[in-house]
């Protein structure tokens, strides 16, 4: 099994401003209330629903930002599969108000991370027969994309870019002001270190064959059909690496993989994903 691990330099930020908008200006005035000072609380974190979970690393971050001394124990890892539900992925010890103060941030971060990685497993499932891998995209939550593309990865599919500047992409609207598919292709060559990938969007096999007498490094399908993609992927025979993007589902997923391409992308994945429902549990006696 694949051991997913995540710095905390990418999310501690995050996580931190996230807390100190929960907590606001009086802090926890329930818990306060309610709760006893000094009072000792056990719990466990555990999905309602089958599931992929991610971003435990990230919720114990939640709760030691509120208490360094809390307690948390890892039942599962990021990446496991939980097929019973109710099935607990941690336990956390310690001070009973910082807990539940912390509780809300820590899910939020763990049911959203889980439900990218739960329908990326689902993409991954329908397409595994095939040599297709499923990737996401650059549509994710402002601030959240290094935990977002983490979660893409703890469901088993793969990364595009990161952002605007470690490759070339080259989309229609670049191709219009530049004046079409050879001078865009041209331009990005001349400013492209010899690291750094090019890629380029067709639509259609008039397009996809002036990128083959030019040449890229991988060209991306746009919302084209299998059957398209299946000449397009024949044309270039395996001169270039391929990419199928627009509308990729569950519903369409299989049909799309089934034609050859190199990678199917898809921004539904964090845009679009539901959570994954995960509740924490007090243990009493």
């Amino acid at each position: 099994m694949t051991q997913h691990t995540l710095n905390p330099l990418l999310f501690d930020q995050a996580v931190r401003s996230a807390i100190e908008e929960d907590i606001g200006r009086a802090g926890d005035i329930t818990s306060q209330a309610c709760i006893p000072a000094g009072a000792k609380a056990v719990a466990v974190l555990a999905p309602r629903k089958p599931g992929v979970i991610c971003g435990l690393a990230v919720a114990e971050a939640a709760f030691r930002i509120v208490d360094p001394s809390i307690t948390f124990e890892y039942l599962a890892q990021d990446g496991d599969e939980i097929t019973v539900p109710r099935t607990a992925v941690a336990r956390i010890s310690g001070d009973a108000r910082a807990i539940l103060t912390a509780e809300r941030t820590a899910l939020n971060f763990v049911c959203h991370l889980s439900g990218i990685a739960s329908m990326t497993a689902k993409l991954v499932a329908l397409t595994k027969h095939t040599k297709a891998k499923v990737i996401c995209t650059r549509k994710t939550t402002p601030n959240l994309r290094a935990l977002e593309k983490y979660a893409i990865r703890c469901g088993g599919g793969m990364n595009h870019r990161f952002g605007l500047d470690d490759a070339f992409l080259i989309k229609d609207n670049h191709i219009a002001v530049c004046g079409g598919i050879k001078p865009a292709l041209r331009a990005a060559k001349a400013q492209a270190g010899h690291l750094v990938k090019i890629e380029i969007e067709v639509d259609g096999l008039d397009q996809l064959r002036e990128v083959i007498e030019e040449g890229a490094d991988v060209v991306l399908f746009d919302n084209m059909s299998p059957e398209e993609m299946r000449k397009g992927v024949e044309m270039i025979a395996g001169r270039m690496k391929t990419e199928a993007s627009g509308g990729i589902s569950a519903e369409t997923a299989k049909a799309v993989a089934e034609s050859g391409v190199d990678m199917l992308s898809s921004g539904a994945l964090t845009h679009s994903a539901p959570i994954l429902d995960v509740g924490l549990d007090i243990e009493i006696g």
